[in-house]
């Protein structure tokens, strides 16, 4: 369970507005990568919290719903396939994460981040596995994993060859088979392989 340990350190310091951002979708071949930050209340609690890939899909949406409502504040940014493929991951990543900040509407007097560090006008934490460690890193976890597999569903529908509603984009044996059959979509990310090895010319 992830516990306000890293929070308290921030309260102890007279701090109230502690955010914590993490994303979803840094491995998968296909679709956006999903962003969030979260302002929970001073000191809240919920046992149930914790690391989004923890939690079966049915507890995380419930514990979606509490989070958007008990949240003092909470924004959710969708980066773009191209923005990805533009930037790397890495920097998509640190990118969600700077907008979600900026965008929360009560200003965020400190930030802890999963395993990234960004430039703020305030003290900002990167901590590893800190969707295991921290309670507001952990309640953005599950923010961005929900509404990014709800947009994997969507895309489904879209695409139904490749079994984006099972596999959220990653490259499963189905997904692979799909793209040798079918060929890539739109929302293949053009810099990840083995989309990116089927997009080279083919020399003769």
């Amino acid at each position: 369970m992830a516990n306000l340990e890293y929070e308290e350190k921030y309260y102890e310091q007279g701090l109230v507005y502690i955010a914590g951002s993490d994303e979803a979708g840094r491995g998968p071949l296909a679709g956006p990568l999903v962003v969030a930050a979260c302002i929970l209340p001073k000191g809240y609690k919920n046992e149930l919290i914790n690391d989004s890939k923890k939690l079966t899909d049915k507890k995380r949406r419930y514990l979606y719903e509490i989070i958007k409502k008990d949240a003092l504040a909470y924004h959710i940014e969708v980066i773009d396939i191209e923005t990805i493929d533009i930037l790397n991951i890495y920097q998509a990543s640190k990118l969600g994460m700077k907008i979600c900040l900026e965008k929360l509407h009560i200003k965020p007097q400190a930030a802890l981040l999963d395993a990234m560090s960004v430039n703020m006008d305030y003290p900002v934490e990167s901590i590893i596995k800190g969707d295991e460690k921290s309670i507001s890193i952990a309640a953005a976890s599950i923010l961005a994993k929900v509404y990014r597999d709800d947009l994997m569903i969507e895309y489904d529908i879209l695409y139904p060859q490749y079994d984006f509603k099972k596999n959220k984009g990653y490259g499963t044996k189905k997904h692979l088979e799909a793209l040798e059959i079918y060929g890539i979509t739109p929302i293949h990310r053009k810099t990840y392989d083995p989309v990116k090895t089927m997009l080279l010319p083919t020399l003769f």
